[in-house]
């Protein structure tokens, strides 16, 4: 069976090339983001890490939405800091956490990694990690959140 289906893998890719592009594609770039995730100074972390983090190792939180995102509800005590704004190094309200671990949170937990990378590499951050599924899964699980500023 396995025979028969890498001799019709040729036909396969010869009658649906697109196709078979975007499949390597997607393939090549799981690889990429898969050795990236496993060899970064930066780490995913689950809400109940994130939990203990704040609650014993007085972990600040950086939540990157938008500042009218944040206001509607955000964990309690974050700071609200942009992408862009760490990106072109204004980080004053985050200077002074250096020597903690800082973690940051977007919505859904798939642009925080860039922040982080951002912070270590540019700012000098050496404690930094990512809330897993953001503040999606946060909420998602009923976990306490602060509205306003």
């Amino acid at each position: 069976m396995l025979q028969s289906f890498f001799e019709q893998l040729p036909t396969f890719f010869k009658n649906h090339s697109i196709l078979s592009i975007a499949w390597v594609g997607l393939l090549i770039t799981i690889i990429v983001l898969t050795f990236q995730s496993f060899f970064s100074k930066v780490k995913d972390i689950t809400r109940t890490q994130a939990i203990q983090a704040l609650n014993q190792d007085d972990a600040i939180v950086v939540d990157l939405r938008a500042n009218n995102d944040f206001r509607t509800g955000h964990i309690a005590n974050s700071i609200n800091l942009l992408p862009a704004e760490i990106k072109k190094g204004s980080i004053g309200k985050l200077d002074k956490h250096r020597e903690k671990l800082v973690i940051l949170v977007c919505a859904t937990g798939m642009t925080a990694r860039a922040s982080a990378n951002e912070l270590i590499k540019q700012h000098g951050f050496s404690r930094v990690a990512t809330l897993k599924e953001g503040l999606a899964g946060w909420n998602g699980e009923n976990l306490p959140l602060v509205k306003g500023k």
